[in-house]
């Protein structure tokens, strides 16, 4: 289907704040508070990511002053001090080249709010969070409108007197399709178009 994808290297913020390994407890939380992000990936050599620091990581700390039951893992890193003992590893990551649906679903499955972007060596490029995703509902309905005519439409030839509209994201599907076996078809490849909310259908 003719309908753009955008990828990761799309939204993704280029210039990451990371750490090195010998980084400590009070850099990391300084550098989150500066920047204002939830995890840091942790570089080694020429900027291969080798672990993700996250707030959860640093909480454990916090939690130990409680005296509550800690987890063996846990109770280990309670005492770190340095990046390379905070840290969860191997990072959890993503390529530039991946759409945002699976970037997505790889926070889900993984329970991340952020994935380092990665190439094929593993040296970062860049981070992705769970607002970059959202930025493709951020597109105009002018702009979706254009990209369902001409890429989406032009591929269902019997659609040809089938007419839509677009408010705040939800597209409307009205009047003839001459083949209504090809409903379902275009309603998934309008709802393909990246920034598209729902797709409602009023076609005779």
């Amino acid at each position: 289907m003719a309908a753009s994808q955008y990828v990761v290297s799309d939204v993704m913020t280029h210039t990451a704040v990371a750490i090195g390994r010998e980084a400590s407890y009070k850099e990391i939380v300084e550098l989150m508070h500066t920047w204002k992000v939830s995890a840091v990936p942790v570089l080694e050599g020429e900027g291969r990511v080798v672990g993700v620091v996250s707030e959860a990581d640093l909480l454990v700390k916090e939690g130990f002053r409680g005296n509550g039951p800690l987890r063996i893992e846990d109770a280990s890193r309670a005492d770190a001090v340095l990046a390379e003992e905070l840290m969860s590893s191997p990072a959890v990551t993503v390529h530039a080249d991946a759409t945002l649906a699976e970037a997505a679903r790889i926070m889900a499955r993984r329970k991340v709010k952020r994935l380092p972007v990665v190439n094929d060596l593993g040296m970062l490029e860049g981070v992705v969070s769970r607002s970059d995703l959202l930025k493709v509902f951020l597109r105009p309905d002018e702009e979706l409108g254009e990209e369902i005519r001409s890429d989406v439409l032009t591929e269902f030839p019997q659609a040809d007197r089938v007419e839509f509209s677009v408010l705040d994201g939800v597209v409307t599907l009205r009047g003839p399709l001459r083949n209504h076996s090809l409903l379902p078809l275009l309603v998934r490849a309008v709802h393909a178009v990246e920034g598209v909310v729902d797709v409602r259908v009023e076609v005779t």
